[in-house]
């Protein structure tokens, strides 16, 4: 794994390998992100912990282990996502993008979409984890509000 840039927050928890512990993650990572003051989307790095809780809940199992989920701040402002199961076999990207009714197979291409970079590694004691970065929302002035037209509406002013 590459050494990744100082950090500035490094959080852990174990779940149990059940989907109630999708919903449970989420509300975590929503907190601890909070609490931190993240600078970038919130919204986005919950939904990439959850797609990769489910994986791990999905093919991860194995009897009498947990998966971990560590969220780490980066010093550039960045955040690693990782997810830790004791299954050693690593997830397969889908070849094709699967049909739209279907229920399962978006998971690691949504991740894919919503982040800087993902990979996975074997860890030395058992299983491997999944790592997802993403970048820090670059901080930029908000437009200045636009008064409203004379019938009562606002209407944005694009640049």
């Amino acid at each position: 794994m590459p050494n990744p840039s100082p950090l500035t927050h490094d959080w852990t928890m174990g779940y149990p390998m059940t989907r109630r512990s999708v919903p449970l993650a989420r509300i975590q990572v929503r907190r601890r992100l909070t609490l931190w003051a993240w600078g970038g989307d919130i919204e986005d790095a919950v939904l990439v912990a959850s797609e990769l809780v489910a994986n791990a809940v999905t093919h991860g199992r194995r009897a009498g282990h947990e998966l971990r989920l560590r969220l780490v701040e980066l010093d550039c402002g960045g955040l690693d996502i990782q997810v830790s199961d004791p299954v050693r076999a690593f997830p397969q990207l889908p070849a094709t993008v699967p049909v739209f009714d279907e229920e399962s197979g978006r998971g690691l291409l949504v991740v894919r979409q919503l982040t800087t970079e993902l990979d996975w590694f074997l860890r030395p004691e058992v299983g491997k984890t999944v790592r997802a970065r993403l970048a820090a929302r670059p901080l930029t002035a908000m437009p200045p509000p636009v008064p409203p037209t004379p019938g009562g509406r606002q209407t944005a002013v694009r640049g």
